[in-house]
C-alpha cells in the first residue's frame, strides 16, 4: 500500500498540537507563520521542509522522529489503529486531567487504573 508521507506528518502534527491544547493559530504564531500554513500542513496539501519539522517538534516538545513514528504500519484503512483512541474527546479529556494532577495524586490514579484492568492483564 503507498503511504502518503506528507499526510502521514500532518496526522501527527494535528494530534501533538491537540494533545497540548493549541489552537492552529497559537501554534502559527508561535514559529512564526500563518495559521493557513498550519492548515495546510495539517491536512497533507502542503510539505514540510526538514527545518520546518524542526521548528514543529520544537514548538511541541518532541523529537523530530515523533512526526515519523508509525510511518510504513498503516493499516488498511489509511491510519493507524492507535490514532482512533487518540483523536476521541474523551482520551484527551483524561490526559488533560492526569497532567494537571500532582505527583502523589498522579501515581494513585494511575494504580487506580491498572487495578480495573482484568485479572491476568497488564500494562
Amino acid at each position: 500500500m503507498k503511504i502518503d508521507v506528507n499526510t502521514h506528518l500532518g496526522n501527527r502534527l494535528r494530534r501533538r498540537r491537540r494533545l497540548l491544547g493549541l489552537t492552529q493559530h497559537q501554534l502559527a504564531t508561535n514559529i512564526g507563520i500563518r495559521f493557513q500554513q498550519i492548515q495546510k500542513y495539517e491536512c497533507g496539501a502542503n510539505r514540510m521542509s526538514a527545518a520546518r519539522i524542526w521548528q514543529l517538534a520544537d514548538a511541541l516538545d518532541v523529537p523530530v522522529s515523533y512526526f515519523y513514528d508509525g510511518l510504513g504500519r498503516e493499516t488498511q484503512f489509511g491510519r493507524k489503529a492507535e490514532d482512533d483512541l487518540v483523536e476521541r474527546r474523551e482520551t484527551r479529556n483524561l490526559l488533560d486531567v492526569y497532567q494537571r494532577l500532582q505527583d502523589r495524586p498522579r501515581l494513585e490514579f494511575l494504580e487506580f487504573a491498572k487495578g480495573l484492568l482484568e485479572e491476568g492483564e497488564s500494562l
